[in-house]
C-alpha cells in the first residue's frame, strides 16, 4: 500500500507540475548593451527608434515583451555626453525599458550623476555587487526586481564589472566596494535565491561583466559556473557578440552601439537568442524618432564649427589599434598634450620631457577632411584635465610595464606616448607582484622584464634621472593600471589649466589648421617584439 501511495503521489506531483508549468510561449526578452549614446538610427546602427518599433511590433502580435539593458548607455557619443547621460535615459524611458544594470561608464560623470540617472529612470537600475563602504548597503536602491508579464513573474538582478574601480575615473568610485569573484558569486546567488523564494517563474541576470581573459574570475562565464538557478544571462562590457550556453544557462550579448538588438525566446525546450542585426527590421517609432532627432539637431548646431582639416585618416580603432599598438592618432594626441603642457609651463622654466596617455581614452578615429568640434569630442569625450607628473625613470618604467601587462592582448591602459621611445618584448611573460590597492591590476614584480625604454625627451633613458611627463588626470587618479601615479613618495602631481580636448584644438591651430603628412603613419615610438 505504501508503495502504491508513493507512486500515486509521484504521478500527482508530475501532473501538477505539468498542469501549472510556466508558459513562456508568448514571452520575448529584448535586450541591449553598450549603446554608448548611439541612439539615433544611422548606417549600421539600429538606434532607439528601431528598438521601440520592434518592441511594439512584438506586442501587436500578442507577445509580452521584457526589455532590459546591460549597461554603458549614458556616455561616449556626443548625443548623450552634453547632458551627462540625461538624454539617454529620456530615450530609454520613452521606449519603455523594464530594467537596467550599471556599466562602468555610468560612473564617468561622478557617482552623484550616476544616482541622478538612476532616479531619473522610470525603470529599476540595479547592481547587486556595489556596496557603499561607510554603510555596508547597496549603492543602487534595488539589487533585483520582479516584473510581471501576463501571468509570468520574472526575477531580474544586475551585476557590474569590478574593474569599474580602474576603468572609470577612480574619483567617481571612491567609497564604493565592487564585490569580486567569490564575493560577487555569493551576492548573485543571494539574489537568485530571493527571487526563487518569491515564486518567480524565470530568473534573468543582466551583467556588465564581459568575458575577457584579463578579467578571469569576474566574467559572466565565471558567474554562471559558480551560481545556480539563472535561466538567461544578458551580458555587456566587452563589446562582443555572444550566444552560448554555460551550465545550461543561455549567455548572450549583442556587441555594441546598437548594431544588433537581442531577442530571446523559449523554443524547443530552451531559451534561444535571435539577434536582429541592423537592416533586418527597419521600422521606426515616430515619437522616439522625434525626441532623438531633436536632441541630435541641437547637438549638431553646437558642434558643427570647423576647427581645421586633416590630410590623413587618424586611426582610433580599439583592437588592433590604440589598445594594442602605436597609432597615428595616439601619436597626434600625445603630441598635443606634450605641446600644450610645455606652453603652459614655459614661464615656470620647467622642462616637460614627454607625454603618456592611455589608449582606452581614445574613443573614435577622425576621417580625412574637415575636423569639427564634434569630431574632437567624439574622440575625447571624458573632459580630462591635463597635468604633469615628476618622477624617476624607474617609476616611469613601472608605469609602462604595468600598462602593457597584457600586450599584445588589448588593454585600455596601453600607453600612447610623445617624447618617449620604448619596446615591449611580448615573448616574455608579465611577472606579477602585489595587487595594487583598490585595483584589479598588479604591480610588476620586475619592471624592465618586458619593457625597455630607449629615450625620454630626446636623451638616453636613465632609471635614476628625474622626468616631467604630461598626463591626463585619469592616470594620476590611478585609472586603469596607473595606480602608482597616486603614490606621493614616487610621483609629484602638478596641475595645468587645460582640458584634453582643448589641447587638441589648440594644437591643430599650432599646426596651421592642418594635420599633415607627418601623421600619415605611426612614428616608431613603440616597438613590439613578438
Amino acid at each position: 500500500m505504501k508503495k502504491i501511495l508513493a507512486v500515486l503521489a509521484l504521478v500527482f506531483t508530475c501532473l501538477w507540475s505539468t498542469a501549472f508549468a510556466a508558459d513562456f510561449s508568448h514571452l520575448v526578452i529584448m535586450h541591449t548593451n553598450d549603446t554608448h549614446g548611439y541612439d539615433q538610427r544611422a548606417d549600421g546602427v539600429n538606434g532607439m527608434v528601431t528598438v521601440a518599433a520592434l518592441k511594439k511590433d512584438y506586442e501587436a502580435k500578442g507577445y509580452q515583451v521584457l526589455l532590459v539593458d546591460a549597461g554603458d548607455a549614458i556616455q561616449d557619443n556626443n548625443l548623450v555626453n552634453f547632458s551627462k547621460g540625461k538624454t539617454a535615459i529620456d530615450f530609454m524611458n520613452a521606449v519603455g525599458y523594464d530594467a537596467m544594470t550599471l556599466g562602468n561608464h555610468e560612473f564617468d560623470y561622478g557617482s552623484d550623476v550616476t544616482l541622478a540617472r538612476i532616479k531619473q529612470a522610470k525603470f529599476p537600475v540595479m547592481s547587486a555587487n556595489i556596496i557603499v563602504e561607510s554603510t555596508g548597503k547597496s549603492f543602487t536602491p534595488k539589487t533585483h526586481t520582479i516584473i510581471k508579464k501576463g501571468s509570468l513573474k520574472i526575477g531580474v538582478f544586475g551585476l557590474t564589472t569590478p574593474s569599474t574601480i580602474t576603468t572609470a575615473n577612480p574619483k567617481s568610485t571612491r567609497g564604493l566596494t565592487f564585490l569580486s569573484k567569490e564575493e560577487m558569486y555569493k551576492a548573485a546567488q543571494k539574489e537568485v535565491d530571493a527571487l526563487k523564494a518569491a515564486g518567480c517563474d524565470l530568473i534573468v541576470g543582466i551583467g556588465h561583466l564581459g568575458s575577457e581573459p584579463d578579467a578571469a574570475g569576474d566574467r559572466s562565464n565565471d558567474v554562471l559556473e559558480n551560481v545556480k538557478g539563472i535561466d538567461v544571462f544578458i551580458d555587456g562590457h566587452d563589446h562582443t557578440v555572444k550566444n552560448l550556453y554555460v551550465n545550461g544557462t543561455l549567455l548572450t550579448e549583442t556587441g555594441a552601439h546598437l548594431a544588433n538588438i537581442g531577442v530571446v525566446q523559449y523554443k524547443d525546450g530552451k531559451w534561444q537568442e535571435d539577434l536582429h542585426a541592423y537592416g533586418r527590421f527597419n521600422k521606426e517609432d515616430a515619437q522616439v524618432k522625434a525626441m532623438v532627432d531633436k536632441a541630435q539637431a541641437d547637438i549638431d548646431k553646437q558642434l558643427s564649427t570647423p576647427l581645421g582639416t586633416t590630410s590623413v585618416e587618424l586611426n582610433g580603432s580599439r583592437d588592433p589599434g590604440v589598445r594594442t599598438e602605436e597609432t597615428n592618432l595616439g601619436d597626434f594626441i600625445a603630441d598635443a598634450y606634450l605641446w600644450q603642457v610645455r606652453q603652459a609651463t614655459v614661464l615656470d622654466h620647467v622642462t616637460i620631457d614627454g607625454a603618456v596617455m592611455n589608449g582606452g581614452s581614445i574613443r573614435a578615429g577622425i576621417k580625412q577632411g574637415t575636423v569639427t568640434q564634434a569630431d574632437i569630442l567624439r574622440v575625447l569625450p571624458y573632459h580630462n584635465d591635463l597635468q604633469y607628473v615628476t618622477l624617476k625613470g624607474s617609476t616611469l618604467l613601472e608605469v609602462l610595464e604595468a600598462a602593457t601587462c597584457t600586450t599584445p592582448t588589448a588593454l585600455g591602459a596601453f600607453p600612447q606616448v610623445a617624447g618617449i621611445e620604448y619596446t615591449i618584448d611580448t615573448a616574455k611573460p608579465f611577472v606579477k607582484g602585489e595587487l595594487y590597492p583598490h585595483s584589479v591590476y598588479y604591480q610588476p614584480a620586475k619592471p624592465g622584464t618586458r619593457v625597455t625604454i630607449k629615450s625620454v625627451g630626446g636623451r638616453a633613458f636613465d632609471p635614476n634621472a628625474v622626468y616631467n611627463i604630461a598626463v591626463p588626470d585619469f592616470l594620476t587618479s590611478g585609472g586603469d593600471s596607473y595606480y602608482v601615479m597616486q603614490d606621493p613618495e614616487k610621483v609629484q602631481v602638478h596641475d595645468v589649466d587645460y582640458l584634453d580636448a582643448d589641447a587638441v584644438r589648440n594644437y591643430i591651430k599650432e599646426l596651421g589648421g592642418t594635420v599633415g603628412s607627418q601623421y600619415a603613419a605611426p612614428q616608431g615610438r613603440i616597438t613590439i617584439l613578438k
